[in-house]
């Protein structure tokens, strides 16, 4: 798990994850996009509690490379002020068979979404702002949870 102020290079990190003994590669981008709940959006800004979001993170990490059978996996996350287009978040899994790396990566985006103490701001056309909470990500993680939805 890593968070950075500089931009994200899916190309360069999925590269990282090459393994003679992968069959499957399975990446995830989370992109800023301009809109947001009927409010046009001109950026985000991330606040992150880094020490905190990398301990996590490597527990998501260790708990799906437990759950699925994978090779590897990453995950990186922007912290800062980022504009539209730009990826906020990466994960990337690699293994023998397509169905477990796509299952992992789900599974990644899905628990630092909820677990990790990292906060998003949006910054509004209109020229306010507000902080977003994941109310669809914990909403998500607690039907699956219930065993409404499956892993």
């Amino acid at each position: 798990m890593r968070v950075t102020g500089g931009t994200i290079e899916p190309d360069q990190l999925r590269d990282e994850l090459l393994d003679a003994a992968a069959g499957a590669y399975v990446g995830f981008e989370g992109w800023i996009r301009n809109q947001n709940e009927g409010q046009e959006v001109l950026r985000l800004e991330y606040e992150v509690y880094e020490p905190l979001a990398i301990t996590e993170g490597e527990k998501v990490i260790a708990a799906a490379r437990t759950k699925f059978p994978i090779l590897h996996a990453q995950c990186v996350h922007r912290s800062g002020l980022l504009e539209i287009g730009e990826c906020a978040v990466w994960v990337g899994v690699t293994s023998a068979h397509r169905d477990e790396a796509f299952s992992a990566c789900r599974y990644i985006i899905d628990q630092v979404k909820v677990r990790l103490p990292i906060w998003k701001k949006e910054h509004y056309v209109e020229g306010h702002s507000g902080w977003v909470n994941c109310e669809r990500c914990a909403q998500h993680e607690d039907a699956r949870a219930s065993g409404q939805i499956a892993v």
